[in-house]
C-alpha cells in the first residue's frame, strides 16, 4: 500500500466516524518551547489547556512533524527519522478510552477491502500505564487480546506530557510484531526492533506540575475535561504495509537513495558505512525540502542553523559516497516527485526551495575547501612534533568552527598516515550537547496562562471597523490587569481593554499597531498598542489618562489619523518594493518577512547573493514609477484556491482560513493576501527611498526604505550634507564624486608612502636587536619590546633577525604596544626547531602574562594581549623555557 494510500485511509476512517479533518499546520509556530511542531497534537493545545473552546467536539489529521534531538542517530539506526508524518486523531471532551481504543483497532485489523490496513491481529502488542487497569479490560473486550499481549510500563514509557507543566496523562501504545527474525521473543519490553511501535493512544485526563524528565513531575490532579490525542506513525505503518525492513526502503524514500547510487556509483545495501550515508541523504532531503517549503532559510541559529546542518549533511555523505559534484537539487527534484501529491507546494513553489538548497551546498563547498586547508595545516604540525595523532580539540574546533565533518577529518588523517583522538573529540562534542541541551530546557517554560481570554475568546472575534472608519463606538467587554479581570480601572493605570469592535489595526502581517484612544463620559484613555489573542481578539494596552472606565461602558475607540496614514503608506510601499524585487529579480525574490510603521518599511525576501547597485537602482525605479502611475488600491475577500489561482502571493509558513482577504494594487503589478490596512490610491504612497540592502541570513537579503514624507526628509538631509561637502571642496554639487575620488586617491598614496617609511624604520632596527641577541641554554634569543610596531610589521622585523642569526639555534620572540594592545609573535629557525623548540608552545606559555592568547605552528607564532606590564615577564618566559630545553 503505497504512504499517499495510507494518509488517505486513515482521513477517511475517523471522518467517517464523525471526526472534522484539520490540515496539518505550518512547521513553524509560535510557541516558545519548539523549534519545529514535532507532534500532531501541537495546534490543538490551546483547546487541550483550555484556554479556547473548540469549534468541533473531534478532530483528525496528518501532521508533518520535524524532531532534530535524534539527528546523530539518522542513518544508523532504521528508527530514527527528522521529518515524519503523524497521523492522528483528537476528542476534546468527547470519547475517551474506549472509543479511542475501538477506532484504532478497526482501522488496523479491518481488511483492505472494508478500508482498513488489515494487520493481522495475532500480531498486534499492547503497552499500557503501570495502574490503567481500565486500559487493559477495554483493549480484552475489544480486540480479545490476551494478558501474555499486554503488557504495564512506567512513566518513561507509558505516560505522556508536554514536559513542562500542563495536560498529561496515561497512554497505551500499539506494537506490531515483525517476527523472530528482526529479534527476540518477549514484547516490546524485550525488543522494540522486532516490536515496533505504531501507534500512541494517550488518555490525557490529568494536570501535571513543575519538573524534569519524563518521571520526575507531580501530578496535579484531573483535568476539567478528559481528552484523546493519538499519533499513529505513517512512515512505520508504511514499510510494515510494504513489507520492506525499514522507513528508508519505503515508496516515498527509497528514490532519494536511487538517486544518491546514481550519483555516486555506491550500491545501497553492500556496506554499513555507506548504508549509514545513503540514509542520512534520504531523510534530510525531505527534512529540508519541507523546512524550506514552510519558509525556513538556512543561518547561524535556531530554525536556520538546523536546515543548515541538515544540508551540509547531505553534502557530507554524498562526497563520502564519492560524488564529485554538487548533489543537492538533484535530491530536492526527487522529494518534490514523490511528496507532492500530499505536500503540492513542494511543487508550485519548487524553484524556490531549490535556490535556497543549493545555494546553501555551494557556500557549504567553499568551506569545506578552507577546511582542508586548515587540517593540512594542522597534519603537518602534528607531523612536525613527530606525533602521528590529531588533538581531539583540533578535530572539533575544525568542526565546531569551520563546520568540517568529523568524517572527513578521519579519513583525510589516515589518508595522510595520521589517527585522530576520537575519544577526545567526542567528550568535547559530548559536553556541547550537554550545554545546548541544558540552555534549551532553561528556555522553556509553561504555556503562558491566557484562561482569563477563554470566555472572551469562545464569545466571538473583535469586529474590526478600521477598513472604513477612524471612529467607532464600541462596549467595554472586559478589563484585565495582571492577567485578572476587574470591573474598573482608575486614572493613572495600565491595563488591558477588550471592545467588541475597534477600528485600531492589532499587529499582525508585519504591520505594527494603530496608535490611538479612548474616550467616554469623563473618560480620556491613551491607546499604546493593540495585539490579537486567538487571532481574533483585540486586546488594547491602554493608559487611563483621566476619569475612570468600566466594563459595560460605552465608549469611543479613535485612531489616530497622522498614525493610520503614516502605516498605511508603509504597508502598501512593502507591496510595491515585493513586486518591484520581484520584476527586477525574477520570481524567486520571495518575501521571507517584513516590518512596517509610519513612514518606513522594512522587507526581508530569499536571495543568494548582494544586489548591485543597479539593482537597487532599478527596483528603486520601478516602486517609484508605480507609485506615480496612481494604481487604484482594491480589496476583496475570497476563498483561497481562488486566490491563489489569480496569482495572489501568499506568505509560506502562513496557514490561511477558508477565506482570505487580497489587495490588488494595479491589476497585475501586485496581488497579495494581506489582512492589513492600505492607501486609497498608490500615489498616496508618496516617494520611496531605498536606505540600503544587507544580509540577514544565508540566502535571505533585507531591504529598508523611507516613504512618504519620512522619504522627502530623508532626501532633504541627503542634498543638505551634499551641499555642504560641496561647499567645503569649493565645487559644484555635480563635481564632488569626481572630487573625494581625487582626494582618496591621494589619500591611499600619502598612506603607502607612511607605511613605507615606517617599515624601513622598522627594519633598520633589525641589526642592533640581532648583535644585542642573548644565549638561553643552546639558543641565541632576540626577546624584545618593539613600541609602536604592528603585528604585520612584527613579522618583516622577526623574519630579517631571524635571517642575520644565520644556522645556529635561534628563536626571535618580539612585543609590540599599539593602542593599549600587545600583538606578539614568536619565530624559531630550523636549528631551534632541530633542538627541540616550538613557537606554539613558546606563546601558550607565556601568553597569560600579558592578558592574551595565540598560537600557531612550530616554526611561527603569533597572537595579542592587553597588559603591555606583562611584557617583561613574558620575555623572561621565553628564556626559562629555551633555557629548560
Amino acid at each position: 500500500m503505497q504512504t499517499h494510500e495510507i494518509r488517505r485511509r486513515f482521513l477517511d476512517h475517523f471522518i467517517s466516524a464523525g471526526h472534522t479533518e484539520v490540515a496539518s499546520a505550518s512547521l513553524i509556530l509560535h510557541d516558545p518551547n519548539l523549534l519545529f511542531v514535532n507532534a500532531g497534537m501541537v495546534q490543538f493545545v490551546p483547546y487541550f489547556l483550555g484556554q479556547q473552546t473548540p469549534p468541533f467536539a473531534t478532530a483528525t489529521s496528518v501532521q508533518k512533524c520535524v524532531r532534530t534531538l535524534d539527528i546523530e542517530n539518522v542513518g544508523h539506526t532504521t528508527r530514527h527519522n527528522t521529518f515524519f508524518q503523524m497521523a492522528g486523531n483528537f476528542s476534546f471532551g468527547d470519547y475517551f478510552k474506549r472509543g479511542a481504543i475501538e477506532l484504532a483497532w478497526s482501522l488496523l485489523t479491518k481488511s483492505l477491502d472494508e478500508g482498513g490496513y488489515g494487520f493481522d491481529p495475532e500480531r498486534l502488542w499492547v503497552t499500557v500505564y503501570l495502574d490503567d487497569d481500565e486500559a487493559i479490560q477495554i483493549w480484552k473486550d475489544v480486540a480479545g487480546l490476551p494478558d501474555e499481549r499486554i503488557q504495564r510500563r512506567g512513566m518513561a514509557d507509558n505516560y505522556w506530557s508536554m514536559g513542562i507543566p500542563g495536560p498529561c496523562g496515561p497512554c497505551s501504545e500499539i506494537y506490531y510484531d515483525r517476527g523472530p527474525a528482526y529479534g527476540k521473543d518477549g514484547g516490546p519490553e524485550a525488543d522494540e526492533d522486532r516490536y515496533i511501535e505504531i501507534w500512541n493512544l494517550v488518555f490525557m485526563q490529568n494536570e501535571r506540575g513543575l519538573g524534569r524528565g519524563k518521571d520526575d513531575f507531580e501530578i496535579l490532579g484531573p483535568l476539567p475535561k478528559q481528552n484523546i490525542d493519538t499519533g499513529m506513525g505513517v512512515e512505520r505503518v508504511a514499510f510494515l504495509l510494504q513489507g520492506v525492513d525499514n522507513v528508508y526502503e519505503t515508496d516515498l524514500v527509497r528514490p532519494v537513495i536511487t538517486k544518491a547510487e546514481e550519483l555516486t556509483g555506491r550500491q545501497y545495501g553492500s556496506k554499513h558505512e555507506d548504508d549509514v550515508r545513503f540514509r542520512v541523504i534520504a531523510d534530510h532531503a525531505r527534512t529540508a525540502a519541507m523546512l524550506i517549503a514552510d519558509g525556513v532559510n538556512p543561518g547561524n541559529e535556531g530554525r536556520g542553523y538546523i536546515l543548515r546542518r541538515l544540508l551540509r549533511r547531505i553534502v557530507r555523505s554524498a562526497r563520502l559516497l564519492g560524488a564529485d559534484k554538487p548533489v543537492v537539487g538533484e535530491f530536492m527534484s526527487v522529494v518534490r516527485d514523490e511528496m507532492s501529491p500530499s505536500y503540492p507546494e513542494l511543487a508550485t513553489d519548487f524553484d524556490r526551495i531549490q535556490t535556497v538548497a543549493v545555494g546553501e551546498e555551494t557556500a557549504f563547498l567553499k568551506t569545506l575547501t578552507s577546511g582542508s586547508k586548515l587540517f593540512e595545516e594542522a597534519a603537518d604540525e602534528v607531523k612536525a612534533s613527530g606525533k602521528s595523532v590529531i588533538p581531539g580539540s583540533e578535530a572539533f574546533t575544525l568542526h565546531d568552527t569551520y563546520g568540517f565533518p568529523i568524517d572527513l577529518t578521519l579519513e583525510m588523517a589516515e589518508e595522510a598516515g595520521l589517527t585522530v583522538d576520537e575519544a577526545g573529540f567526542r567528550e568535547l562534542m559530548a559536553e556541547q550537547r550537554k550545554r545546548a541541551k541544558e540552555d534549551a530546557q532553561a528556555r522553556k517554560h509553561a504555556h503562558a496562562d491566557l484562561s482569563v481570554y477563554k470566555e472572551l475568546v469562545d464569545r466571538g472575534p473583535t469586529e474590526f471597523t478600521g477598513f472604513d472608519e477612524l471612529d467607532t463606538e464600541a462596549t467595554v467587554l472586559a478589563i484585565i490587569s495582571g492577567g485578572v479581570r476587574q470591573p474598573v480601572a482608575e486614572a493613572g493605570t495600565d491595563v488591558e481593554v477588550i471592545l467588541d469592535r475597534s477600528p485600531l489595526y492589532a499587529e499582525s502581517g508585519g504591520q505594527i499597531a494603530d496608535r490611538g484612544s479612548l474616550s467616554g463620559s469623563g473618560l480620556k484613555a491613551k491607546v499604546n498598542d493593540v495585539q490579537k489573542i486567538a487571532k481574533k481578539l483585540w486586546v488594547h494596552k491602554v493608559t487611563i489618562e483621566q476619569g475612570q472606565l468600566l466594563e459595560g461602558d460605552t465608549v469611543t475607540a479613535h485612531v489616530d489619523p497622522a498614525w493610520r496614514k503614516g502605516a498605511t503608506q508603509g504597508h502598501s510601499g512593502t507591496h510595491m518594493v515585493h513586486a518591484a524585487l520581484r520584476q527586477v529579480l525574477g520570481p524567486n525574490a520571495v518575501q521571507a518577512g517584513s516590518m512596517n510603521k509610519p513612514g518606513y518599511l522594512r522587507f526581508d525576501f530569499n536571495w543568494q547573493g548582494g544586489l548591485s547597485e543597479a539593482q537597487r537602482d532599478e527596483i528603486e525605479r520601478v516602486s517609484n514609477e508605480a507609485v506615480g502611475e496612481d494604481f487604484a488600491v482594491n480589496t476583496f475577500v475570497t476563498d483561497l484556491p481562488s486566490a491563489k489561482k489569480m496569482g495572489a502571493m501568499a506568505l509560506f509558513g502562513e496557514n490561511y482560513g477558508d477565506e482570505v482577504r487580497v489587495v490588488e494594487i494595479g491589476g497585475p503589478f501586485s496581488m497579495e493576501l494581506c489582512g492589513g490596512t492600505h492607501v486609497g490610491s498608490s500615489a498616496q504612497i508618496g516617494p520611496i527611498t531605498l536606505l540600503g540592502e544587507s544580509a540577514v541570513g544565508s540566502g535571505v537579503r533585507r531591504v529598508e526604505a523611507y516613504v512618504g514624507l519620512d522619504s522627502y526628509k530623508h532626501l532633504a538631509k541627503e542634498r543638505a550634507l551634499l551641499a555642504g561637502i560641496a561647499s567645503s571642496l569649493k565645487v559644484p554639487s555635480d563635481q564632488v564624486p569626481g572630487r573625494v575620488e581625487q582626494i582618496v586617491t591621494r589619500l591611499k598614496a600619502a598612506e603607502k608612502e607612511v607605511e613605507r617609511l615606517k617599515a624601513q624604520a622598522v627594519l633598520s632596527s633589525a641589526g642592533s636587536l640581532a648583535n644585542g641577541a642573548t644565549t638561553a641554554g643552546r639558543f641565541r634569543v632576540v626577546a624584545a619590546k618593539v613600541p609602536g610596531v604592528s603585528a604585520n610589521d612584527l613579522r618583516t622585523l622577526a623574519g630579517d633577525i631571524k635571517g642575520r642569526l644565520g644556522s645556529e639555534p635561534a628563536v626571535v620572540a618580539l612585543f609590540g604596544d599599539v593602542d593599549d594592545k600587545v600583538p606578539f609573535l614568536v619565530v624559531v629557525n630550523a636549528g631551534g626547531q632541530d633542538a627541540g623548540a616550538r613557537a606554539g608552545d613558546l606563546v601558550k606559555s607565556f601568553a597569560p602574562k600579558i592578558g592574551g592568547r595565540g598560537g600557531g605552528k612550530a616554526d611561527s607564532a603569533q597572537g595579542a594581549g592587553t597588559d603591555a606590564a606583562g611584557i617583561p615577564a613574558a620575555i623572561a618566559d621565553v628564556t626559562a623555557a629555551l633555557s629548560g630545553l
